[in-house]
Parts: structure tokens; C-alpha cells; sequence
């Protein structure tokens, strides 16, 4: 819940200019965030760091934990709260917390169920700015933040003026009890850094097993006319990267070239963790009939996590690698790569790709 950039001073050196310059630079935020995940009754031991850009932290912890197969629905959570590490002061924040049983309202059942969304106004003072994010919603109060099924969410968050210093990097999930807790051991094959996440020949056999969606009968088809139109919209979409021109960035689209959402991350991983996070909370899972598009790579891990999310057509602006391309023909995705202007190479399922 910090700043996703801040300044720092630089000497800009022009050889064709002047003198060399002292000014201040934009750039993007990059710290650690810890999952914890277990259960209620039980220790909740470190199961991922990650090094991110700060915003998003449930979104990230909730799609991390989707796209490595160790939940499957929104019901696998009881709750997911954002807190302070060990040692980091406490209390400058408001929480942020996913309560039983109201994590979305998939398919309209929480209004089905009367259901609805608290009213801000009868939530007491509040700790700061909101901001809609679609599904449940989430209204803070001075203690946290609670979420009741049905209506747009508001997220509470601290004022941006002035900013503290970010001291909530730990998200503290507990699974339901129906649940396995992550495998013995698991913990120690998930740091991940901001330029490389989890990948591997053990993640592709586990893949084929866990991932409970058929992309492969997917029937969606998309014009190559639009998808030379999505690197322009999600560019304009990346507001952090225009300040700091450090951002990779992640977009869901519909076929016909409309933007469904957005995240933006220093790892191109977290980007796509954050967006599969978002959708699972606004209850739009399994993502048959969008594309989506990354602003980098194409990467096993990346076409990995489509597949975990059901989506069906992965395309990138930069080369895929060869493992991305072998597990997108094994899963019957369509992979897209080199999207520049008005060329692209199909490496896996051209089918889908009209022209």
C-alpha cells in the first residue's frame, strides 16, 4: 500500500549537450511482499516472497496462489488480510481483509442470498481514499476492512499525501478447511525475483495435471487486425510506466479489442498475478473468450498461468521461449508473439487467428 513510484536524485550526463545535471528521477517502487498461507487452526508459514511493485497485494497473493494450483475457487479462502512483517511497525495502515464466506459474489449468488454491498457512510470515519475494483466490497473502517458479497468493491486505502513508509508487506491467507495445505518443502521452490518467477520441467508435469480448465475447446476467435490494436490501448492503460518507463504491464481483452483490466508490476509475473487475482475476486473465472496480453516475453511461467486461468490466447510484444511454445501446443492455447504494428508470428494455435 505504497507508492508504486518514488524519486530518487540522478546526474544526467548528455554527450551532446551540456554539463552534466543533478535533478530528480521517477521511478518504479520494487519491495519484497511475503505470502503466508495455511489454516485456521494451525501455523501459516512463509510459502512465497516475491519482489513487487507495492499496490495490489491481495489481487497478487490471490492470483499467485490460483496460477500455481493451490487453490481452484474463491470458496478455498476463508480469509486474506495485508499486514505488517515481523519487526515493522504496525497499525500506520488501515488492513485489508477478505472475510468468510463474502469474497465475491460469483454469478450474483451473494445478492441471490440478500446479500449487499455495507454502506460507506455507516462504516464510521474512514482511514483514507477508495477505489473501485468490481465484485465485493470491501469498506473500511478505523479498524480494517471488511467485504460483504454484492455491488462494486471500494477498497480503502491510506491518503497518498502524506505517504508512510510502506510497512505492509506480508498477506496472511488462510485456506478453507476443505483445502491441502501446499506441499511439504514447497516453500523453498518459490522466491521469486522482478525479472524471473517459478518455472521449471516439474511445473510443466505438475501443470497437465492441475490445471482444471480445456482451453483447448475454447471456440473464440480474434481478428489480427485487432490484436495489432491491443499494445497501443495497454500502453495508454500503463500510467505508472509513463512516469517511470519501468513497468511491465498486463491486459485482459475481449475479442473484440476491449480493455477489461489492467495491472502493472517491475515483474512481468506479479502483472499477470495481479490481473488473474482481480478477475477471481469480481467472480469471472474460468477467462474463456479473452486475450490476453503481456507487455514483454512470453515466458513459460506466463503461459502457465493463462492456462490456470482458462484463458485460451496468450500474445506478447517480445519472443516467446521454446518451453512456452511447447506447453501452449501441448494445452491447445494460441500463443502470439513479436505483436508489433501490423505484424505478429502465431507460434502455437493459428487457428484461432483470423485474417
Amino acid at each position: 500500500m505504497g507508492r508504486a513510484s518514488d524519486r530518487r536524485q540522478v546526474t544526467r550526463i548528455d554527450l551532446g549537450g551540456s554539463a552534466p545535471v543533478r535533478r530528480q528521477d521517477t521511478l518504479a517502487a520494487e519491495e519484497p511482499l511475503e505470502i503466508r498461507v495455511g489454516h485456521r487452526r494451525g501455523p501459516r508459514p512463509p510459502l512465497a516472497v516475491t519482489m513487487r511493485t507495492p499496490g495490489d497485494e491481495l489481487d497478487l497473493a490471490l492470483g499467485f496462489l490460483l496460477t500455481e494450483g493451490i487453490i481452484t475457487t474463491p470458496t478455498d479462502i476463508l480469509t486474506a488480510q495485508l499486514c505488517a512483517g515481523q519487526g515493522e511497525r504496525k497499525g500506520t495502515l488501515p488492513t485489508t481483509s477478505v472475510e468468510e464466506g463474502h469474497l465475491l459474489n460469483i454469478g450474483g449468488a451473494g445478492a441471490a442470498a440478500g446479500l449487499r454491498a455495507a454502506d460507506p457512510r455507516a462504516a464510521g470515519p474512514r482511514t483514507g481514499g477508495s477505489r473501485a475494483a468490481g465484485g465485493s466490497a470491501v469498506i473500511g473502517t478505523d479498524g480494517g476492512a471488511t467485504v460483504q458479497a454484492g455491488g462494486p468493491a471500494v477498497i480503502e486505502e491510506p491518503d497518498e499525501e502524506p505517504t508512510p513508509a510502506n510497512t505492509y508487506n506480508v498477506v496472511d491467507v488462510v485456506l478453507a478447511d476443505h483445502v491441502p495445505p501446499p506441499a511439504a518443502g514447497t516453500e523453498r521452490n518459490f522466491y521469486t525475483t522482478s525479472s524471473c518467477g517459478v518455472c521449471g520441467k516439474a511445473s510443466i508435469d505438475a501443470i497437465r495435471t492441475r490445471s482444471p480448465h480445456d482451453v483447448a475447446a475454447d471456440p473464440v476467435t480474434v481478428d489480427a487486425r485487432v490484436l495489432t490494436l491491443l499494445p497501443d490501448r495497454l500502453r495508454a492503460a500503463q500510467r505508472t510506466f509513463e512516469r517511470t518507463g519501468g513497468l511491465h504491464a498486463a491486459g485482459l481483452f475481449t475479442p473484440d479489442g476491449e480493455l477489461v483490466g489492467t495491472r502493472e508490476d517491475v515483474g512481468r509475473h506479479n502483472a499477470v498475478d495481479k490481473l488473474i487475482g482481480m478477475q477471481l475476486r469480481a467472480g469471472r473465472l474460468p477467462l474463456a473468450g479473452h486475450v490476453l496480453l503481456v507487455s514483454g516475453r512470453a515466458s513459460f511461467e506466463l503461459t502457465q498461468k493463462a492456462w490456470m486461468a482458462g484463458i485460451s490466447v496468450l500474445a506478447a510484444v517480445s519472443a516467446p521461449s521454446t518451453l512456452a511454445v511447447d506447453l501452449a501446443a501441448e494445452a491447445g492455447m494460441t500463443l502470439v508473439g513479436f505483436l508489433r504494428g501490423q505484424t505478429m508470428n502465431v507460434y502455437a494455435g493459428p487457428q484461432r487467428v483470423t485474417t
